[in-house]
């Protein structure tokens, strides 16, 4: 089992530290969001239902449920580097897939300008 601590002494404010039971080395990471830098989608939450048992379809005596769990529902993030020939250079994003699509219906520097990311 893994823990994750904030380290109060650090300078980096997002650093996170990760111990291990048998490991000795500390190791540190820097936390990125899972944000969509396009649409702005972003980790959502909900639940999974449990079920045991066979189908009566299969031969079994029915599928029963048993609980719910909790889960996370991650937004389809990829990092792109996407040439904006208004400004001549490359920008490196977090998108999901979603918003490659409207970067493609919109073109780069309108649906960038839109979300925030570059200032112009």
């Amino acid at each position: 089992m893994k823990s994750f601590d904030r380290n109060p002494l650090s300078p980096f404010k997002n650093r996170l530290t990760v111990t291990g039971l048998r490991t000795t080395l500390r190791t540190t990471f820097s936390v990125m969001s899972k944000v969509c830098s396009i649409t702005g989608s972003r980790v959502s939450r909900g639940s999974v239902i449990h079920r045991r048992g066979m189908a009566k379809k299969k031969g079994g005596v029915g599928r029963h449920v048993t609980k719910n769990v909790p889960r996370e529902f991650r937004p389809n993030l990829h990092e792109h580097r996407i040439w904006v020939p208004e400004l001549k250079k490359f920008v490196r994003i977090r998108v999901t897939a979603r918003g490659l699509k409207t970067i493609n219906k919109h073109g780069a520097y309108r649906a960038l300008k839109r979300a925030g990311v570059i200032a112009a």
